[in-house]
This record gives structure tokens, C-alpha cells and sequence, in this order.
């Protein structure tokens, strides 16, 4: 019988028991970490957190040495401490952890004589390496936290560890620290690690990974064929694809291609394709129905929205329309600007991220940012807007057609030709030359 790969996810609490069986799967309700982390019917080593930097024997494989994986613990609730005086940072959202050697006010000699420091210094010849080949005998770093738990009225520091996901190094440098207890400056290092990508696989690791890397009988590129796909990617390309291959939460708020459209066939998406084909050739009037849409859909929030004005063709600056949003309870309301922009393009096509930063770089602090298109945003568009939290409010095809058909059904019967049609004859009269903020003094 085929038996299921291992897995653990990013933020599993696992139960870290120092002589616990590798054969129970769970240990006082908690996936236990040795079971995880040993391969079935192995007589391999355990791969111990008992240090902040834990490094795996390297095995002689077909083609050569290779360090497995090392695994990192750091422990937050010392930070501080004579023990670790240095504070790593995890910033997990963003695939991003700085972390510090083993080095110690009261270790004598460079920041490489002490074993940690030296396996990441190792590591680090291959993390850097120019090439494919140097760079698949790179060993994966496992992150893991001490973690507190809370169990029949107790906080219990130890015992458990949060895992963090997969690292490589994007950067190592010497630096000198300064123990907060002595004042004694000493040397270390500190490395900047690139967490990957894990969302293929529901951001869980297949730890079948870590048993072939450790597996003598299998040659580098064999052990890594249960990698995951960020991994791979980063032994082809190298560090050019880091910044495509770390993990970055926003992700699982991106809305693929597909989803940003109605569905093929369907009368929504014939809907669209009319929508694209009456302002296709007259684009500027696209405007005027994207700020009856904007109104609709910010009207449904609760707030009280304000038809502006439609700008000038040709001398917009990164804005179609304008509006107002009267924001708060009738006796106290409070009114921001509300800039628009309208792109009427191929419901195949995408809206680019240099677009986007186009009309963000108009709003000021406080206003309101609208892109309506009757295609889609790219991924990156839309990782840009989430990650540096623009105040833009995203609205593609899919959400078009929605409001667009509220609209015919509450004012015009359903009738989607009258409704295109007073959008066109009311499009001059909507048009004028003014300042966003003068929408604040009506």
C-alpha cells in the first residue's frame, strides 16, 4: 500500500519532545515533530532542534557530497538573552527572514569556528553559486519558532516549534554585534533569507524532500524532485527569480485571469463582449457609464457617493472621472475624492501594473482611487495594490457586467441597449475641466 506523503504546513504547531517516538503521528494533540521529520523505516539520524542551527551529516550521493537541508530554530522568548542576544526578525507575509549565526559574546575567534556559523558559511557557496549545477547542491533551510502554547491554564514556553517554511540565502554579510548585558562587541553573521513560495501544494512542504536529499543512493537532481516548484525554479534561474519565487501571502488574495471574467459562454460574457464592442472606437464615452458603475458600486457600502465630472479627452493625467464619498453617520460625515480611471480594452486583455501605478500616483492622502476595465488586472497589477496597500479599488470585467446589469434592471427595464444608449447622449453634458478637490466644495 502507497503511504501518503508527510506534509506540514506554514504555522503547524508541532510537538518538539526530546526522545518522543518517530511512529506517532500525534503527541499531546500536537503533530509530533519526529515523526514528520523521519523518513519511514529509515535508520537515519534525527534531525535535532537543540541549537539555534542544526546541520545535517553530509551524504556522499552518486555524483558527489551534499549537505541535506539545515534546519534553523530561533526562539523568540530568549531575544535578549545571554544566550542569544540578537533579535531575528520573521516577516513570513512578505518571505522575508533575517536571521543571526551562533556566534556569541563568549566565543573566542572568527564567526566561523563555531559549527552553525560554519555549515551556513558552507551553504552559502552554493545559495550564491553562478550556475545550476552549484546551485542544486544547495541545502534547503528548514525555519522553525519556538512557540507557547496554552494548555490547562499554563503557558508552556517549551517543547513546541512553529514551522515557517523553506529558505534559501539571498544574502550573507560579517557583521559586529554588541551583548546588551556586557557591552562586549563580537563578531557575526547575519543573513537575509528568502522564504519560497509554497502555494502550489496549499503551502505545505512534502517532506519527502528532505528524506531524498538525505538518500546516499540518489543523485542531486533525483533529490530535489520532490521540491517544491519555487525551488526549482531558483536552481534554474538563479537569483533573478527570487523575487518571482518568495512567498508573499498577497498571493492567495490575487484573482487569477479567469476569475477577474464571467464565465466562457455564459450570457454574462456575451454581455461583456457587447459592452467592449459598443465603446471600442468611442472609449472616451467608456467613461461615463465606468462612473455610473463606480457610483453603484460605492453606494453599496453604505457611504453616500457624489457624481463629479467626467475629464477632458487627452488631458486626464492619469484620471477619467471624479467623485465625491461622504463617509460616516448623517451628523458626521466625512468627504473624500474620488478619482477614477476607465479603460475599455479586450476582455482577453490585462490592465499593467505601470497603469495602475499611473492613477495611484495622482491620489493624495485621503482620497479614493476606482480602475474600472472590461478586461482583467495582471497578477502583478493587483499584487502591487495589495502589498503596498494603495487605496484603489480594482474592478474588472466579472464585476462590471454585474453592475452593469443592476443598473439596466433598476433603471431601464433590463434594457441593456437603453442603458448604453442615455450613456452615450449624457456623456458631453458630463464633461468639464476642474480641479479634483473642487468635488469637495458641492
Amino acid at each position: 500500500m502507497t503511504m501518503k506523503p508527510r506534509r506540514v504546513a506554514v504555522y503547524d504547531i508541532l510537538r518538539y519532545a526530546r526522545g518522543a517516538s518517530p511512529i506517532e503521528v500525534m503527541l499531546d494533540g500536537y503533530p509530533n515533530y519526529y515523526f514528520l521529520m523521519a523518513s519511514p523505516g529509515s535508520s537515519q539520524p534525527k534531525i535535532m532542534l537543540e541549537r539555534g542551527i542544526n546541520a545535517t551529516a553530509c551524504v556522499a550521493g552518486p555524483d558527489g557530497s551534499r549537505r541535506p537541508v539545515i534546519a534553523i530554530r530561533s526562539s523568540p522568548w530568549k531575544a535578549g538573552h545571554a544566550t542569544n542576544p540578537w533579535h531575528d526578525e520573521f516577516d513570513l507575509d512578505h518571505g522575508h527572514v533575517r536571521y543571526y549565526g551562533d556566534h556569541k559574546p563568549s566565543t573566542d575567534g572568527l564567526p566561523g569556528v563555531t559549527a552553525g556559523n560554519r555549515a551556513l558559511l558552507d551553504a552559502w557557496r552554493f545559495h550564491a553559486g553562478t550556475n545550476s549545477d552549484e546551485r542544486v547542491l544547495a541545502p534547503p533551510l528548514l525555519l522553525f519558532r519556538s512557540s507557547t502554547v496554552h494548555w490547562g491554564g499554563r503557558s508552556i514556553v517549551k517543547g513546541h516549534v512553529e514551522f515557517c517554511g523553506a529558505a534559501l540565502i539571498e544574502r550573507l554579510e560579517h557583521v559586529v554585534q554588541r551583548d546588551p548585558v556586557t557591552g562586549r562587541s563580537f563578531p557575526n553573521i547575519l543573513l537575509d533569507l528568502a522564504v519560497v513560495d509554497m502555494s502550489e501544494s496549499g503551502d505545505t512542504l512534502d517532506l519527502r524532500w528532505v528524506d531524498d536529499r538525505r538518500d546516499a543512493s540518489l543523485t542531486a537532481i533525483q533529490a530535489n524532485r520532490h521540491a517544491p516548484q519555487a525551488w526549482k525554479r531558483w536552481i534554474r534561474e538563479g537569483s533573478a527569480a527570487i523575487p518571482r519565487i518568495r512567498r508573499r501571502v498577497v498571493s492567495s488574495r490575487v484573482k487569477s485571469h479567469e476569475d477577474q471574467l464571467p464565465t466562457k459562454g455564459s450570457a454574462d460574457a456575451d454581455v461583456l463582449r457587447t459592452l467592449y464592442r459598443f465603446f471600442d472606437g468611442r472609449k472616451h464615452a467608456f467613461e461615463h457609464l465606468a462612473s455610473r458603475v463606480t457610483a453603484q458600486l460605492l453606494s453599496r457600502s453604505g457611504a453616500t457617493y457624489r457624481d463629479g465630472w467626467l475629464t477632458r479627452v487627452g488631458g486626464d493625467g492619469g484620471m477619467d472621472f471624479v467623485g465625491r464619498l461622504d463617509v460616516g453617520s448623517p451628523g458626521s460625515t466625512t468627504p473624500l475624492v474620488v478619482l477614477g480611471q476607465a479603460k475599455c480594452i479586450a476582455p482577453e486583455s490585462s490592465v499593467s501594473p505601470d497603469q495602475v501605478a499611473r492613477v495611484v500616483a495622482r491620489l493624495r492622502r485621503g482620497w479614493l482611487g476606482v480602475f474600472v476595465t472590461t478586461g482583467t488586472f495582471s497578477k502583478q497589477a493587483q499584487i502591487e495594490v495589495i502589498d503596498d496597500q494603495y487605496p484603489l479599488v480594482l474592478v474588472p470585467g466579472r464585476i462590471l457586467v454585474e453592475q452593469v446589469l443592476r443598473l439596466a434592471a433598476a433603471d431601464y427595464g433590463a434594457d441593456l441597449d437603453a442603458l448604453l444608449a442615455d450613456v452615450l447622449e449624457g456623456y458631453p453634458a458630463a464633461v468639464t475641466h476642474r480641479r479634483p478637490e473642487e468635488v469637495l466644495l458641492g
